[in-house]
């Protein structure tokens, strides 16, 4: 059983956000994310700063990804409880590999790879088809090839990208690769240029993204603990969307000293205009949402576009259990 208490906040750590200075009552939870500490993050580090978790009875640490760490390993190895998941192809490779990894809620109803490209070069998804695309090999394995399947887009006209945005900067007839809220911002500090901006999800890319993940153990085992932190965490969505997010963006710069607080709002505003996390099913069901029609959809157009193989237990990479409950909606102004 949870006790609820309300704790101080550590607000100076650095690396590892902890809720609370550890108490004998609390049960410890270790979170790891997929990348650096950044606004992507900030529901998480938000019922961190404001004491959500410990009024469940979680003294939840985050434990930030990045190039060098696969915190995705260490939670197969038992050293952390949940993880921050990708998108769902992730999900169904680990069904298809036989890890018993499960989502439990999927934080964006949108993914949020874009398209960048010059204006005036290509002013809509159809005209990208007439550039050079700079497209990184995980890219192009995965939401590439459905590209191709879905929307006539050409191997022959996409090029490696390197992670150097140069090449895009000195080309307007090459498009590029980015994310929402990162690669849009820094052409245009960085380049002066403000680039058409295209969402894959827009186009029909319909898989889920930042999902919670957790070993089916866990579920098995102690599902009290699962369902206070995922209700926590959408609480905290909602806290950091649309209340004061100051203290969680306090932690996220401590976490990553190559983060602003620029980069934060401009982060934050993105993913408010765009739907990334609260649009879709989420506007009925809640931030976290997920259902069976938007997953099986997304793996019938990976199937068709032949990222996977037709006949995955598709359905054993996630569970329902613990979303779709409207947590935390009331919160939304």
């Amino acid at each position: 059983m949870f006790i609820k208490r309300t704790c101080a906040v550590a607000a100076g750590a650095i690396m590892v956000a902890s809720s609370a200075i550890a108490q004998d009552n609390l049960t410890p939870v270790v979170f790891g994310t997929n990348w650096l500490a950044q606004a992507e993050h900030g529901g998480f580090y938000q019922s961190v700063a404001d004491g959500t978790y410990a009024e469940c009875g979680l003294d939840v640490q985050i434990i930030s990804g990045g190039p060098q760490v696969n915190n995705r390993a260490l939670m197969l190895a038992g050293r952390i409880d949940f993880h921050m998941g990708g998108d769902m192809l992730q999900a169904f490779n680990a069904v298809n590999e036989g890890i018993p990894v499960v989502s439990v809620a999927a934080i964006f109803q949108k993914h949020p790879q874009v398209i960048l490209a010059h204006p005036g070069e290509a002013d809509s998804w159809n005209e990208l088809k007439d550039l050079t695309l700079l497209i990184g090999d995980n890219g192009f394995t995965s939401y590439y090839q459905w590209m191709i399947a879905e929307h006539g887009f050409t191997v022959e006209q996409r090029e490696p990208y390197t992670f150097n945005p140069a090449p895009f900067v000195a080309d307007k007839r090459k498009g590029m690769q980015g994310y929402l809220s990162s690669e849009p911002y820094a052409i245009e500090k960085e380049a002066g240029i403000k680039p058409n901006v295209f969402l894959i999800a827009d186009a029909g890319y319909s898989s889920y993204a930042t999902t919670i993940e957790t070993m089916a153990d866990t579920i098995e085992n102690n599902p009290e603990k699962v369902k206070c932190f995922v209700d926590g965490s959408l609480t905290g969505w909602y806290n950091y969307l649309y209340g004061d997010s100051s203290a969680a963006d306090a932690l996220i710069m401590a976490a990553n000293p190559d983060m602003s607080q620029d980069k934060i709002d401009f982060a934050k505003a993105m993913m408010k205009d765009e739907g990334i996390v609260d649009s879709g099913d989420a506007l009925e069901l809640g931030i976290g949402a997920m259902t069976d029609e938007v997953i099986g959809g997304f793996y019938a157009k990976m199937v068709e576009a032949g990222v996977l193989e037709d006949g995955l237990d598709w359905q054993s990479a996630y569970t329902l259990e613990f979303t779709n409950q409207k947590v935390g909606m009331e919160l939304k102004p």
